[in-house]
């Protein structure tokens, strides 16, 4: 369930309620009563859980789920066990995002409180500058900077002597020792999901974290989201530049290198070791292996092998791209009228 910390639970809620609130229907009406508590995952659900399925090649994950109820399409409900009740809709995952919203709420600054919330605990030797705003439960680490104009959200917990820069707005994270945040970063804000509803497009709630090991830099005006219901990671000693992209579920490894205006899409997973030049791209659902190098402005949409170096539109092994461009070049330039790369 998403972490208390974070987001306040709202529930149990009846089947009969959640289905009223999504639009769909009960399969089952003798199952109007079961109380559902909180959202969750095919893979992770339980009986008290409400998940969703969409997507035919996780059939056997909707087989085998746990969950205590599910919104599917109706050609799919067979699909399910029997001890899990069957929400029937024609957009299940904008049905879900309508459940996750009547079970959870995000965590918010409470209006009137003080700047510095007195439920908030920091050790000796942290320095707060002046227009810091700092959430319930927040806890920090002795030796801790916290610079003009920040922004530090309820339950966010910072380590010891860590740099938090002018204007850094930090929520649903956790972050290490020694973690350095440049001035204008942002984390974790809802990463971008969306599903088509009944009435358009509507967001999906995002209920996971961001986790920031040890000695990681964030450069400045970099974001990174929290994860969809998962944790959005960053490896310790990682070094990211300005302006970066680390979408939600994504996980980086230790020791990685992100130049400026890098972007990761969602539940990309990247090893340790990997560097990345400036502007590279890399679409989501991929594996970056370790060791690995992305050339600048290059644009990855498969997976790369461990220790290889890719670049290029699309993105490819350095050698070939080499060649390729070789070839095209004297092609363009007349040089040759046959040959093939």
């Amino acid at each position: 369930m998403p972490d208390p910390r974070f987001f306040d639970s709202l529930g149990p809620a009846l089947l009969s309620e959640l289905a009223q609130a999504s639009a769909a229907e009960l399969a089952d009406v003798s199952l109007a009563d079961r109380r559902i508590a909180y959202v969750a995952p095919l893979d992770t659900a339980d009986g008290q859980a409400v998940t969703f399925f969409s997507d035919i090649k996780r059939k056997d994950a909707a087989s085998a789920t746990r969950a205590g109820a599910c919104f599917v399409r109706a050609e799919h409900k067979d699909l399910l066990p029997a001890t899990c009740a069957v929400l029937v809709t024609a957009r299940p995952q904008a049905a879900w995002a309508a459940a996750a919203n009547r079970l959870h709420a995000p965590r918010r600054h409470q209006a009137g409180a003080a700047a510095l919330h007195p439920d908030a605990m920091l050790e000796t030797g942290v320095e707060l500058s002046p227009n810091v705003t700092i959430g319930q439960d927040v806890r920090i680490g002795r030796g801790t900077r916290i610079g003009p104009g920040a922004v530090i959200g309820p339950g966010v917990l910072i380590g010891r002597d860590c740099r938090i820069g002018a204007n850094a707005v930090i929520g649903f994270a956790l972050l290490g020792d020694g973690v350095s945040i440049s001035a204008g970063a942002v984390v974790g804000e809802a990463g971008f999901g969306a599903a088509l509803g009944p009435r358009g497009m509507v967001d999906l709630p995002q209920l996971g974290r961001v986790v920031i090991q040890d000695n990681v830099t964030l450069g400045a005006n970099s974001c990174v989201d929290r994860g969809a219901f998962e944790d959005t990671i960053i490896g310790e000693n990682t070094k990211i530049d300005n302006l970066v992209h680390v979408a939600h579920n994504v996980r980086i490894g230790r020791n990685c290198v992100l130049a400026a205006y890098t972007g990761i899409s969602g539940s990309t997973v990247v090893g340790d070791g990997v560097a990345f030049g400036g502007k590279a791209g890399v679409a989501d659902h991929l594996n970056i292996g370790s060791g690995a190098s992305i050339g600048a402005a290059a644009s990855v949409f498969k997976d790369v092998p461990d220790g290889e170096t890719w670049t290029g539109f699309p993105a490819r092994p350095l050698k070939r791209w080499l060649r390729e461009t070789a070839w095209l070049s004297r092609m363009a330039g007349g040089r040759g009228t046959r040959g093939r790369p």
